[in-house]
């Protein structure tokens, strides 16, 4: 049996001066850029789900007329607001979010058998080829899988991450500040997915065609493979937690179990943690990711996104005439989608400049407030107030050209609110587990919390919503009642939040 190595040895993330060693810089890099990417997969859906669904839904119209239905009742039930289309909207929403739930849990308790860079580096790798994969379905069903897999690499990621670098970090400041700062980078992931989508919609044209075609939503799903080539290179490099290591090689590593979250001494953090994770998510979820849908919609979407896109519908009708050249239907079409969605991505890039001014903030809070729940409310409270109010007044604004200045400047508060949340969790978890049960009680809290009972928000927007075709106003409306039931009960939960107890190993 290998020696226990010396107490100093746990500190490998810095110098003897206190500074970040080689090791640490390398273990930040790639722990930031696995939250970018997380982020970065999860904003994706909102951005690409109308036009992924409409254009994969082509099969599915062309049976429904060989069957006998009239071609517009087959393109009624796949448009935007149609029974088959918000059915497939919620399912898209929803069942990645539970499985990346069952099979996180499944993650972190891994996690904690086998060790938090190993899970880390193949939960990085699912994703990011599981991204790639997406971009080249054909079926609805293979989105699915895809955005399946997708998600259940990001929901292991996250907790792999965030034990391997509180554990990299015993040091309590060097720890906050390591967790603080890095999940702010997931705010560049909301940042990057709004920028790629733009891209996309700029330069599909110039892109290879897939399947004969250049839809956008393909290339913005495809660039989700990015992360995975920086890891391919860094991967032998990066450490293990020296904490697990030491405890592994010892035999005094306790084996996880899910059912020890639930013990006398654990019960009470493991459902209030769960609880209140996902009361952070539904305010995100089930108003402000459905922004794009409120925005973005055909009939009755915001006066200056729709006039984008029939202007830009107008300069390639001007420009195919003056070659001598007629636009199909089916073309121009295209051409106002990727407009939409080009103008639709410069107002959510708002939403995430906003959420890293949350992340950074809450970083510098986090040294600073002693009691974690106080930290919480800091952010909590005024988006209980702010985020349901700004969904109803964007409801009484979508036909009003000049407000679009106003909604940008709100959702960029909306997201500083709710995004400081997320990254709360990650610097509050790992001080509440003890080392064998880090990632199985931190997944439980994010995939069971945050994943399935926090993103089920959208579904819930999605169902008391459903309109044909849809209704903006009663989307925004909805998500406005949804987030507000959300943040209320987190609001109330916090009060029974455990404050980490100094006794925990960390």
């Amino acid at each position: 049996m290998a020696a226990t190595p010396p107490a100093g040895a746990d500190n490998v993330g810095l110098t003897e001066s206190g500074r970040l060693s080689a090791t640490g810089w390398l273990v930040c890099a790639i722990a930031a850029i696995g939250f970018a990417f997380d982020i970065y997969e999860l904003l994706m859906l909102p951005l690409i789900i109308k036009p992924a669904i409409q254009e994969l839904a082509k099969g599915e119209v062309q049976a429904l007329v060989a069957g006998g239905m009239s071609q517009a009742d087959a393109l009624a039930l796949w448009s935007p607001g149609g029974k088959s289309y918000v059915g497939w909207a919620r399912t898209l929403f929803f069942v990645p979010a539970i499985a990346g739930g069952v099979f996180g849990l499944v993650g972190g308790y891994l996690t904690d058998l086998l060790g938090r860079r190993r899970v880390l580096t193949f939960s990085i790798l699912l994703y990011a080829f599981s991204a790639l994969a997406a971009g080249f379905a054909t079926t609805l069903p293979q989105l699915l899988v895809c955005r399946c897999l997708v998600f259940i690499g990001v929901c292991v990621e996250f907790v792999a991450a965030v034990a391997w670098l509180a554990e990299l970090f015993p040091d309590a400041k060097a720890r906050e500040n390591a967790l603080g700062w890095t999940q702010a980078f997931s705010s560049f992931g909301g940042l990057l997915v709004g920028a790629a989508n733009i891209l996309a919609a700029k330069f599909a044209l110039a892109l290879p065609a897939i399947h004969g075609d250049h839809q956008a939503w393909r290339y913005t799903l495809i660039s989700g493979v990015i992360p995975a080539l920086p890891l391919i290179l860094i991967r032998p490099f990066l450490p293990e937690s020296p904490v697990w290591a030491r405890k592994k090689a010892a035999g005094t590593l306790r084996r996880p179990s899910i059912a020890e979250l639930f013990s006398p001494g654990l019960v009470r953090t493991t459902v209030m943690t769960t609880l209140v994770f996902a009361a952070s998510y539904g305010i995100a979820f089930g108003a402000i990711q459905q922004l794009p849908q409120i925005l973005g919609a055909p009939k009755g979407g915001h006066a200056a996104i729709l006039a984008e896109a029939k202007s830009a519908q107008d300069r390639a009708v001007a420009a195919a005439e003056e070659k001598g050249e007629k636009l199909s239907p089916g073309r121009l079409k295209s051409i106002a989608g990727n407009a939409t969605d080009e103008a639709v991505a410069g107002v959510t890039i708002f939403q995430e400049v906003g959420g890293l001014v949350g992340r950074v903030l809450l970083a510098l809070a986090a040294l600073r407030i002693a009691s974690r729940r106080t930290l919480l409310r800091v952010f909590q409270w005024p988006a209980l107030l702010f985020v349901p109010a700004l969904f109803w007044w964007i409801s009484t604004r979508l036909g009003d050209a000049g407000s679009l200045s106003a909604i940008k400047a709100g959702i960029f508060v909306a997201g500083l609110l709710t995004v400081a949340q997320f990254s709360f969790w990650g610097n509050y978890i790992p001080l509440v587990f003890p080392t064998h049960l880090r990632g199985t009680g931190e997944s439980f809290a994010a995939n069971i919390g945050g994943r399935v009972l926090g993103t089920a928000a959208a579904w819930l927007t999605l169902t008391f919503s459903a309109a044909t075709p849809p209704d903006p106003v009663k989307i925004a409306v909805v998500g406005a009642a949804v987030a507000g039931a959300y943040a209320l009960l987190g609001s109330i939960l916090t009060h029974w939040l455990p404050e980490p107890d100094a006794d925990v190993e960390h």
